[in-house]
C-alpha cells in the first residue's frame, strides 16, 4: 500500500522496525493486546482532544482508520500531530509496560490505497485513513519490582534507556 519515505526527523512503522525490531515487536504486542487505544489530537483553539481509537500495522506503516467528518480527523486534518497511548489493561500491571506513540498523520486519498485498506480491515464505509510518520516511540516498564525503565526512540538516534529507582 506504501513506498514512502519520510522527512528527516520522522520515520514510518517500517523504518522503526528495521532500527529497533525487539522494541517493535513490544509495542506491535501491546498495542494488539487490546482493540482500542487513546489518540490526542490538537483542536482549533491548540487544546489537547482525547478520543478512543483502533490502530493497524499493515505493509510497514500505522495507520489510524476514523469514521467520516469524526472531529479526531478534522483535527489532524488541520494539525498533523498526534500522540498515541496503547490501552494499558485493567489492574495496575500493564503487562509489557506503557507504550506511547508521536507522530503525524497525513490523510489517505487514494482510493486504491484506501481500497487495499479497506480489504484488510474490513471498516465500515465510508472512513478517514490516516498514515503516520513516527517523531518518538516511548516504553515505560518496572524492572525486578526496583526500576523504572523508560525506552525512548527517535528517528535517526540511538534507542535511550534510561533508569530510576
Amino acid at each position: 500500500m506504501s513506498n514512502r519515505t519520510s522527512p528527516p526527523g520522522r520515520a514510518n512503522w517500517a523504518a522503526f522496525v528495521t532500527a529497533e525490531p525487539d522494541l517493535a515487536r513490544t509495542v506491535e504486542a501491546r498495542f494488539g493486546a487490546y482493540t482500542h487505544h487513546v489518540l490526542a489530537t490538537l483542536r482549533k483553539d491548540g487544546s489537547p482532544r482525547t478520543t478512543g481509537l483502533e490502530v493497524r500495522f499493515l505493509d510497514g506503516e500505522l495507520w489510524l482508520g476514523m469514521m467520516p467528518d469524526s472531529l479526531k480527523a478534522l483535527d489532524l486534518r488541520r494539525d498533523p500531530r498526534f500522540a498515541l497511548q496503547a490501552n494499558p489493561g485493567e489492574g495496575q500491571s500493564m503487562g509489557g509496560g506503557d507504550v506511547r506513540i508521536g507522530g503525524r498523520a497525513f490523510e489517505v486519498t487514494d482510493p486504491r490505497a484506501k481500497a487495499g485498506y479497506a480489504e484488510e480491515v474490513e471498516p465500515p464505509q465510508p472512513f478517514h485513513l490516516f498514515r503516520t510518520e513516527l517523531t518518538e516511540v516511548v516504553r515505560t516498564y518496572v524492572e525486578d519490582d526496583t526500576y523504572l525503565v523508560v525506552q525512548v526512540w527517535r528517528p535517526g538516534a540511538p534507542l535511550r534507556t534510561l533508569k530510576r529507582t
